[in-house]
């Protein structure tokens, strides 16, 4: 007899609110699991409504239909045992984040996740009730397997702990966890931590795909315990729906303390059966999950949204560049225009290093020049301003010309139904060097979790993947500048990136106050310099709460995981 129990593991692409959808693809699914011999298929967290649901947990009428599609899809399972999420409860604050182990039609047992996180990107205490009830467990192939829930496996002598000393000689935990960079060797620490205070093999099965701001980078694997300690036996491929089938060897019986009872799903399977080729995905760069990060982000919010294409300013800048060039990957370049709008300030570089990116990429463009309308501005303004004139090159006259530019890009999209694309970066954001109703004028703020620096680092990974560079070398070389005003850059109104990026990373991201931060003796950073960084952060709060949101990829990105009030005289 074969002991060890077969595993499926389904990583697909979620849409909230979805419920047919959700349960259509989840069905698909299960019939694979079932054309490959597969004892269990796992689900990811919350499958049914899609994760995360946010306030649709506390609408009664979504739990009920949540219900209804959970019995549809119980209905169609047979001798192979799915684990899926989703909400129980009723509703108003009574509901609970469920996972459904099902079998031979109907459900045959309901885990409630113990385990509600409540911080970086998650509310769930806000809508969620944890689990309490008593444990139990689920013999499925003649083994004993444990359920659990995300956060439950991040808990030091928490619910997973329990199960394993419990009696359960597998445990299997599904997920909705949320992509940002080094992520996936933090989840691999804290399942093998699990690992090696029990021995108990532990199959972890996420996510993916895009929702709102956050993506679902899959990652799922399995961990096992090993002669010299817990070991990947299985990886899948991440970024991607995919299907992958494992044969994971449970641990051996062994008498416990605390017994927890178990529910038969389905027999030990008689005889044996040839095993699985282990499938052990190798790990990602940190370019590259970060330049995936991004392009599902693009992906899913625009096609998730119901459209089917997009609209960017090309300006022949380094951000602009990098915005187009992740449109195109999740897109394609028949889906991407890029608009060029010159001004009476733009050099003939931005024009021709706009084209050579459009050209490389494949994409349509279109060009506007600003300069009629800016010219019309003048005379309109004139008799309202206190000095009579826009002077050339004020911040008047510079966020009109951005402001023009964000109206060329909404009445295009108007008519041609796109979305518009923003390309601010994460260092802009930061300090306010952008113009509301200008620049940040769009749909969704592709690049606005990416600082400046990496936006280089992100642009010469990207020009060596294919056969020949897309981003042209100019872009890349140039000083960076907007362009609103003669001979203008833009460490003329800020600190060179080298040294602005470092003292952004340590207030937004880490925390540190001005005087932490001068502490740290950043290179070229003088005290000065830090205060007025750190000042000109607090002064755009509201600035940022009015912009497109987009992908979150760093521990700390402007939104949900930094809420700082917008009247703050604290100065540290």
């Amino acid at each position: 007899m074969n002991e060890s129990v077969r595993v499926a593991v389904a990583r697909i692409n979620l849409t909230v609110g979805d419920l047919d959808g959700n349960v259509d693809k989840a069905l698909e699914r299960l019939q694979w699991a079932e054309a490959a011999d597969a004892d269990v298929v796992l689900f990811p967290e919350l499958t049914i409504v899609g994760y995360p649901p946010e306030d649709l947990a506390l609408k009664p009428g979504v739990v009920a239909d949540n219900r209804r599609a959970l019995e549809r899809f119980a209905a169609a399972t047979t001798s192979t045992a799915a684990v899926i999420g989703f909400l129980d409860g009723e509703g108003h604050g009574d509901t609970f984040n469920a996972a459904a182990v099902c079998a031979q039609g109907e459900v045959a047992g309901v885990y409630h996740k113990r385990d509600l996180p409540n911080y970086d990107v998650f509310d769930e205490k806000r809508t969620l009730r944890p689990g309490s009830e008593s444990m139990r467990l689920y013999s499925i192939a003649g083994v004993e397997i444990g359920v659990s829930i995300c956060a439950d496996v991040w808990v030091p002598d928490g619910p997973v702990n329990e199960l394993a000393r419990g009696g359960a000689r597998i445990v299997v935990n599904i997920n909705g966890s949320p992509f940002r960079k080094g992520k996936q060797q933090v989840r691999e620490q804290v399942v093998a931590d699990r690992v090696s205070e029990d021995g108990v093999p532990i199959v972890y099965a996420n996510l993916v795909g895009g929702q709102d701001e956050l993506v679902f980078d899959g990652g799922s694997f399995v961990m096992s315990p090993g002669p010299s300690g817990p070991v990947i036996t299985g990886r899948s491929p991440r970024f991607v729906e995919s299907f992958d089938v494992f044969d994971v060897e449970p641990a051996a019986r062994r008498d416990t303390l605390d017994q927890y009872p178990v529910v038969e799903v389905s027999p030990a399977p008689v005889g044996q059966r040839q095993p699985v080729a282990p499938v052990v995905a190798p790990e990602m760069d940190p370019r590259r999950e970060v330049w995936e990060a991004l392009v599902v982000g693009v992906r899913d919010y625009v096609t998730k949204s119901g459209f089917t294409d997009v609209c960017l300013g090309l300006s022949g800048g380094v951000d602009s560049s990098i915005t187009a060039a992740i449109a195109v990957d999740a897109l394609g370049p028949e889906h991407v225009a890029g608009v060029l709008m010159p001004s009476r300030y733009s050099s003939d570089h931005s024009i021709s290093d706009a084209e050579a990116l459009a050209a490389n990429l494949g994409i349509r463009t279109f060009t506007v020049p600003i300069e009629p309308a800016h010219a019309a501005f003048g005379p309109m303004l004139t008799p309202h301003l206190d000095d009579q004139a826009i002077e050339v090159g004020d911040l008047t006259d510079q966020n009109l010309q951005s402001r023009l530019r964000g109206v060329i890009l909404m009445a295009l999209a108007n008519e041609h139904r796109w979305l518009v694309l923003t390309t601010g970066n994460k260092s802009e954001a930061a300090v306010g060097y952008s113009t509301l109703y200008g620049d940040t004028a769009g749909a969704y703020a592709v690049i606005k979790d990416v600082w400046k620096l990496s936006i280089y680092e992100l642009c010469n990974w990207r020009n060596r993947q294919g056969d020949a560079p897309v981003i042209p070398d100019n872009v890349l070389t140039k000083a960076p500048s907007a362009e609103l005003k003669p001979d203008q850059r833009d460490d003329q109104s800020l600190p060179p990136y080298e040294v602005l990026d470092p003292i952004l990373r340590a207030y937004v991201e880490h925390d540190l106050n001005v005087a932490e931060i001068c502490a740290l003796g950043i290179a070229g950073a003088t005290n000065e310099m830090v205060r007025d960084v750190c000042r000109l952060v607090d002064l755009a709060e509201f600035k940022r709460r009015q912009t497109p949101l987009g992908t979150r990829v760093s521990s700390k990105a402007f939104g949900r995981d930094r809420r700082i009030p917008i009247i703050n005289r604290y100065r540290g």
